[in-house]
């Protein structure tokens, strides 16, 4: 049976996970999700699994929402897809300084009318990009002072799916893992 590793993207207010990372693996493991990983408090899981992604993700979110009354939406790309938004970054420059870039991924493509004002939306120095189904947001001041990711995920209405390019990598590293094991 073929199996695909996912990573599980939980976002709460203001970037805040509500889902502890010890009891989420527990719970995962438990439901039968093979190579299960939790990634800091950042509401980033890792499974492996040979389920199709819309069962899995109603079957994780029955879990998250009996056990931890999280209620929002899951975001499940997988290893693949996230490999793809690592490699597609449009701001090579940025990756240096890994504080100051973040990736959203995005429920779906933006229309081209809304891309145009979604990058009009930055402010003095700062970038945003669409690429697919992510958006790749850079501000030369990091994000704690700039709170671009806060303003950007109000602007398109998303839950906070952001993370910053450390995670973006480490959450990479972490899916290679579980699908080699």
């Amino acid at each position: 049976m073929h199996k695909t590793v996912f990573i599980l993207l939980f976002r709460g207010v203001g970037g805040a996970t509500q889902l502890p990372t010890g009891p989420l693996r527990q719970a995962l493991t438990a439901a039968g999700f093979e190579n299960v990983a939790t990634y800091i408090n950042s509401g980033n899981a890792i499974l492996r699994t040979g389920m199709a992604r819309e069962k899995m993700i109603a079957k994780v979110a029955a879990i998250a929402s009996r056990e931890f009354g999280f209620e929002k939406k899951i975001h499940a790309p997988t290893l693949d897809e996230w490999s793809e938004l690592i490699a597609r970054n449009p701001f090579p420059d940025a990756a240096s300084v890994p504080k100051f870039l973040h990736a959203a991924v995005l429920e779906k493509v933006p229309e081209d009318k809304n891309v145009e004002a979604i990058r009009a939306y930055a402010k003095e120095g700062e970038r945003i990009e669409i690429v697919g189904k992510v958006a790749y947001l850079h501000t030369p001041v990091g994000f704690g002072t700039s709170k671009m990711a806060e303003r950007f995920d109000k602007l398109i209405g998303v839950d906070n799916t952001a993370r910053n390019w450390n995670s973006v990598l480490k959450l990479e590293s972490l899916a290679k893992k579980a699908a080699s094991g």
